[in-house]
């Protein structure tokens, strides 16, 4: 009989508890305390070198988060450099035009070969007046006459490239090629240090940090989020209401919200009404609503607490809007 009694009594206390429950959702709707997300990523693939913040740290502009060893940049800028060295060294070369040890080699090849057709020109001659007096065949002169020609064609090839070299100098097409060449170079080297540069990972907003999703000595890769916190100053509040129950609330207007961790009391605005997605999440509790009912999200910015009251509140924590307020 005791043992039907207790059954009993906790049967009565659940159905007390289940209508508090609904009373208490009847009366307030619950919501989420929200932050503007932000994350870091590296540009460039590395293995983590050095982790210069740890969670929970304040974030400020230009902080340096970490450092990644990434070597094959490094080669690539050695690279690079080299590049850059021999190219400066043709344009230079170029510019200058020919040394004075080429001028002097050249000289004395146009020495040679001008001997060599002074040399044929007088055999030419000599064969010349022994076939008018027909004391040479006609197939000797004609070999004698060849060399005499072949030997007139290299005295003047060489003269003209002793004039190129002494005279005329570098055509103006083969140092606009060489200086393309240099600035080409110069590029690829300006894009690896740039690379190399993006070896550290460098915060760019004012952030409480609250995840870092790699240690030193795991390989980081580009565009893969390593460090994720949120915007403390970006405070506002979050509500799910079902499609039966949004026309309660509208856009402007003022609001009373309770923070139940810390009994603080808020006033705030509703700046948005808008439909959520089929697969967005609900946060409210106790959304009562039909299955074919639309969701919609409300969002409020709080009013009249100070901005450093706003950034430390508990991200993600409850917050409840009295709706007996608004009667």
């Amino acid at each position: 009989m005791r043992f039907q009694s207790i059954i009993w009594i906790a049967f009565i206390s659940g159905l007390t508890i289940s209508s508090c429950q609904r009373r208490y959702d009847e009366e307030r709707l619950a919501g989420k305390i929200k932050k503007e997300t932000v994350t870091f990523t590296p540009k460039v693939t590395g293995r983590i070198l050095k982790l210069y913040v740890k969670e929970g740290d304040k974030i400020k502009l230009g902080d340096t988060l970490a450092m990644l060893d990434v070597p094959e940049v490094s080669a690539k800028i050695v690279q690079a450099r080299g590049a850059v060295k021999a190219a400066s060294a043709q344009n230079l070369l170029a510019d200058n035009g020919a040394t004075a040890n080429q001028l002097k080699q050249l000289k004395a090849k146009f020495a040679a070969a001008d001997e060599q057709f002074m040399f044929a020109k007088k055999s030419f001659e000599r064969a010349t007046a022994m076939h008018n007096d027909s004391l040479m065949s006609p197939q000797s002169y004609d070999e004698i006459y060849s060399k005499y020609r072949n030997a007139r064609s290299q005295r003047d090839a060489v003269a003209a490239e002793l004039n190129e070299a002494a005279v005329v100098g570098t055509r103006f097409e083969s140092k606009m090629a060489t200086e393309g060449q240099k600035e080409q170079a110069s590029g690829v080297l300006e894009e690896v240090e740039i690379s190399y540069s993006e070896r550290y990972i460098i915060a760019t907003n004012y952030m409480a940090l609250e995840t870092i999703a790699l240690r030193e000595g795991e390989l980081a890769t580009a565009g893969h989020p390593v460090f994720s916190g949120f915007l403390p100053s970006s405070t506002w509040f979050r509500f799910t209401v079902p499609e039966s129950k949004i026309g309660t609330y509208k856009e402007g207007e003022a609001v009373v919200l309770n923070i139940p961790y810390n009994k603080m009391n808020v006033k705030g605005k509703i700046v948005t009404v808008k439909q959520m997605p089929r697969y967005a999440d609900i946060t409210t509790a106790y959304p009562d609503y039909e299955m074919d009912d639309a969701v919609y999200e409300i969002k409020i910015i709080p009013e009249n607490i100070a901005k450093i009251e706003a950034e430390n509140l508990l991200f993600n924590a409850t917050i409840v809007i009295d709706k007996s307020s608004k009667k």
